[in-house]
């Protein structure tokens, strides 16, 4: 590889005009930049540039030889469409170098409006394997932002699999969870991280608790707070590993602090590029920037999984709280039936919804069919103690469901690397002659490996945080079936989802779900003296984090390496059910149910779609299942849009 400064993009963030000049004044390649709506940043008025700005940014940029990037970055709710094919065509005539977009109905609406303006994939896609970059190519894709799970070799093999251009965060403030898989504020505050708007959950005092006995393992402390990424130290590294372009993170920091970190960032890649083989660290250099920071540093998943060392623990690094632990809100609340009763149904045709369920082990599948479900999930992640399902098991799962007249798919991990999509290609292979009746896909990367491996029906999962029907057009087009809502949407916005949608969607409207999804494994972390040779059955024990109020969010470990965080209360949609009904399905999310909780659970829903009385066997479910029943986020009229 021949080293020219060109060599390198080193992209710098702007939330103001002043910071915008600043960047490039410090010797960016890039910037990158939003408008006032739909992107990451739309929490103060006063940052964010106006369409004027916007126009003047990218002239500005372009007579001084760098480019300039819009991020067009978070979630669209459906009122929010056609104000985006407005701001779109605004944009294809200013000329960005590029957008930075999350939503699959930006790369929708960019190919049937017929725009001409380069596509990145934001972090936010969670685009982390081949498969998946190799589907959005076809779409005039050009750059990935990976995923912050990523170490440095895994993204250099996945850019020499693909040639796409590889877009990788080099500084700042990093999220505790999977990109694009935190629900957390969305659901609990009506504010969404995917939308911009996020009150930080992470950053809150937790306790690392026993779930079944409370007991206190360790105290209170800021146990998700991850440090800042820093890899001012590993610039060879990072070039080494052919990343296209150097992300610094910060579109709310001021000039001065934008100035600074790209100044020095610009001096050692200058450095190095000028000569590799006589380039070390320049420690004064160092050290003042290390004096000055804000948080701790980190690497991240750079070059090892983190450990505790990389969490901010005591908080007093942290800059800003944006919230504090709540309550949430009952199943039953006052105000959750004010909306509800404010709200007519989903249009239906009809025909009753069918009854889902996703399930963990082959005896909660045989509790849900007994039970009267429609529609079985069986495979992906399972949670320790449980195992994952066995051919045999698959196999019996199936022969169980046609007996009884129910429909099964085989349900794939939400979050897949290459290693993942491999297993799942031989799964593919291994079960060619079981009449599976589809496939539920966790992610773009899982759909592309499916269609090629298969000629099974494909349904998308929650996971990938369907927001409104140019996205569900996008699936359809890709030869999706059918696909379920994002956990993030009012009722409202759910039902002009499922009514402007050609695609089936179905609804989660019972059970547990993941509040955040981690690569960090929070066991190893916070219980003392743990080896993963010495000790590793504490892996299958159920531990959880407290929050500061008093809510206990379990932790659940998979096989496939990946933590997942719960809310506090379960979902329960049964009041309501009734105004569903024009969902094509209604699923319960049950595994992490005893096959006893699955069978009630299933038993009443089967009921209340039927029509008949349900509430002896609804005490009893109160009574047995293991956390008390909320409203999710349907206590919230509407999710905060960013217009």
């Amino acid at each position: 590889m021949s080293l020219t400064r060109d060599s390198v993009e080193l992209l710098a963030p702007a939330g103001t005009w002043d910071a915008f000049t600043a960047a490039i004044d410090a010797g960016a390649d890039a910037v990158y930049l939003g408008g006032k709506h739909f992107n990451m940043r739309v929490h103060k008025d006063d940052f964010n540039l106006t369409d004027e700005q916007l126009k003047a940014a990218v002239e500005y940029a372009h007579e001084r030889g760098v480019k300039l990037d819009i991020t067009l970055n978070n979630l669209i709710s459906a009122e929010e469409v056609e104000p985006l094919k407005n701001y779109l065509y605004f944009l294809n005539e200013i000329r960005p170098d590029a957008l930075i977009v999350q939503d699959l109905s930006v790369v929708n609406l960019i190919n049937k409006l017929g725009l001409e303006i380069p596509i990145h994939i934001s972090v936010m896609m969670n685009t982390n394997n081949f498969h998946a970059v190799e589907e959005l190519k076809k779409f005039g894709v050009k750059r990935i932002v990976v995923g912050r799970e990523l170490s440095l070799t895994e993204t250099k093999l996945l850019k020499e699999k693909t040639g796409i251009e590889i877009e990788y965060f080099i500084h700042g403030d990093m999220c505790i969870a999977v990109s694009g898989q935190c629900i957390h504020s969305g659901v609990t505050f009506g504010h969404s991280g995917n939308r911009g708007r996020c009150f930080k959950p992470c950053r809150w005092a937790w306790k690392f608790v026993d779930e079944k006995t409370g007991e206190v393992i360790d105290d209170t402390s800021h146990k998700l707070a991850l440090n800042d990424m820093c890899m001012l130290r590993n610039i060879p590294e990072m070039i080494q590993a052919g990343i296209t372009s150097f992300k610094i993170e910060g579109r709310m920091r001021p000039p001065e602090f934008i100035s600074r970190i790209v100044s020095t960032y610009r001096k050692e890649i200058d450095r190095y590029i000028a000569d590799p083989t006589g380039y070390t660290p320049d420690e004064e250099v160092w050290k003042d920037f290390y004096d000055k920071r804000v948080r701790n540093f980190s690497t991240v998943f750079a070059f090892k999984p983190p450990t505790k060392n990389d969490i901010g623990l005591s908080g007093k690094r942290e800059p800003r709280f944006f919230s504090a632990g709540v309550v949430e809100t009952p199943f039953d609340d006052p105000e959750v039936k004010k909306i509800f009763d404010g709200e007519r149904e989903i249009k239906n045709s009809g025909r009753k919804p069918d009854l889902s369920v996703r399930v963990s082990t082959f005896d909660s599948a045989k509790a849900a069919i007994e039970n009267g479900a429609n529609l079985i999930y069986v495979g992906g992640e399972v949670f320790k103690p449980l195992k994952p399902f066995t051919l045999d098991e698959l196999k019996k799962s199936v022969a169980l469901a046609h007996e009884s007249g129910a429909k099964i798919f085989l349900n794939t991990p939400r979050i897949t690397q290459d290693k993942e999509l491999s297993e799942l290609a031989e799964l593919l292979k291994k079960i060619s002659g079981v009449k599976f009746d589809g496939v539920n896909v966790g992610n773009l990367g899982a759909l592309s490996l499916v269609k090629q491996n298969s000629d099974l029906p494909i349904h998308s999962d929650v996971s990938f945080n369907l927001f409104n029907h140019e996205a569900a057009e996008f699936l359809k087009n890709l030869g999706v079936s059918g696909a379920t809502a994002s956990l993030e949407l009012s009722f409202a916005q759910v039902r002009e989802v499922v009514e402007n949608s050609d695609l089936p969607i179905e609804i989660i409207v019972h059970g547990s779900n993941e509040s955040m999804t981690c690569r960090h494994n929070f066991i190893k972390f916070y219980y003392p003296g743990f080896d993963d040779f010495a000790t590793p059955e504490i892996m299958n024990r159920h531990f959880a984090l407290e929050d500061s109020a008093g809510e206990i969010h379990p932790l659940r470990a998979d096989q496939f390496g990946y933590m997942h965080i719960y809310f506090a209360k379960d979902l329960c949609m049964l009041p309501y059910l009734q105004k569903f009904f024009g969902a094509s399905a209604l699923r319960i999310e049950g595994q992490d149910y005893s096959p006893e909780v699955v069978g009630l659970t299933t038993k009443i829903y089967r009921a209340a779609i039927d029509g008949k009385n349900f509430a002896p066997d609804f005490e009893r479910l109160q009574k047995i299942s293991p956390r008390k029943f909320g409203s999710g986020v349907y206590r919230f009229a509407r999710s905060k849009n960013s217009i």
